[in-house]
């Protein structure tokens, strides 16, 4: 019981990176019907971010606060460059277009950081918290069965803040009524004095500074980086998207939640060399019977 508390937690702590960052996905593609590949890549720069921040003012709790908050302010800039330049030229295109220059930017971040002299190709540890802090918490329910580290609470804690910001942002703000109007109709949105082109530049900016707090999130519980470091949970957050429902911001949370869940099961109960397949697994079932996703709702093309 104690094993299977430990790799609940674990699951949560893993599918709250995940849902942060299917949260870039699924506001992106709601919007502009674009599967962004390149966001894994944003949460990487992220990551690498917090790193320099780290190395430069020390593992302490405010140095962990202002590498958050400077990962989350380069991947906004970042975001901002890569709407500007690759995918507004193309907003007219055929949807094929997108797709390719997403995996081009995706390409084009990754070979990048491998060749700038202060980040190289080689993987580096992340700064950890010093031994006196990193301790293990344990939890008086059930009966103190559950263990939880204090990476684990700041990872879970971090991540739902930052969802439930996103709620609050997106249902009751000016900005949040303009992004739900151009997912809704960008054409009518437009007719009624929104301005597109800075609702959508806004979506990519919200979406990445999520991304940029994932990165190092996920750094910080996994302490490690290198240049593709992005790229598998790039992938396993688009599955956590379709899974919820890609487009439903709800959906991308839940489906990170549960994606993250039952793959540490998996390792902890079957083996950790099917963790990767299962993820994929889990797309093709849902893609097979629910397309639309857990959360997602069905939509009739006309052709």
């Amino acid at each position: 019981m104690d094993t299977f508390f430990k790799q609940v937690v674990n699951g949560l702590s893993l599918g709250g990176i995940y849902a942060l960052i299917a949260l870039g996905y699924t506001m992106v593609y709601g919007i502009v019907k674009l599967i962004n590949f390149a966001h894994g890549d944003v949460m990487m720069v992220g990551a690498y971010t917090g790193y320099f921040v780290l190395r430069a003012v020390g593992t302490t709790p405010f140095g962990f606060c202002l590498a958050l908050c400077a990962a989350m302010l380069v991947c906004a800039l970042l975001s901002l460059v890569i709407e500007r330049c690759a995918y507004r030229p193309l907003r007219n295109a055929p949807r094929l277009n997108s797709l390719i220059t997403a995996i081009a930017v995706e390409l084009i971040l990754q070979n990048l950081m491998r060749v700038l002299p202060f980040v190289g190709p080689n993987s580096r540890p992340f700064p950890a918290m010093p031994s006196k802090t990193h301790r293990l918490v344990t939890s008086s329910f059930p009966d103190g069965l559950v263990s939880i580290s204090d990476i684990q609470l700041i990872v879970i804690f971090s991540s739902m803040v930052l969802m439930v910001l996103l709620t609050l942002l997106i249902n009751y703000t000016r900005t949040g009524k303009a992004m739900r109007a151009v997912s809704w109709d960008l054409g009518a949105a437009s007719l009624m004095g929104i301005s597109v082109n800075r609702t959508i530049a806004i979506t990519f900016v919200i979406g990445s500074i999520l991304a940029g707090a994932g990165g190092v999130l996920y750094a910080m519980a996994y302490p490690q980086i290198e240049p593709t470091m992005g790229y598998i949970p790039g992938l396993k957050a688009f599955v956590a998207a379709v899974l919820g429902g890609i487009g439903s911001v709800p959906g991308a949370m839940v489906g990170g939640v549960l994606l993250g869940v039952v793959e540490t099961l998996v390792k902890a109960y079957v083996s950790s060399q099917y963790s990767d397949a299962i993820s994929y697994l889990i797309l093709i079932l849902m893609l097979l019977v629910k397309p639309s996703g857990l959360l997602g709702k069905k939509q009739l093309v006309k052709v």
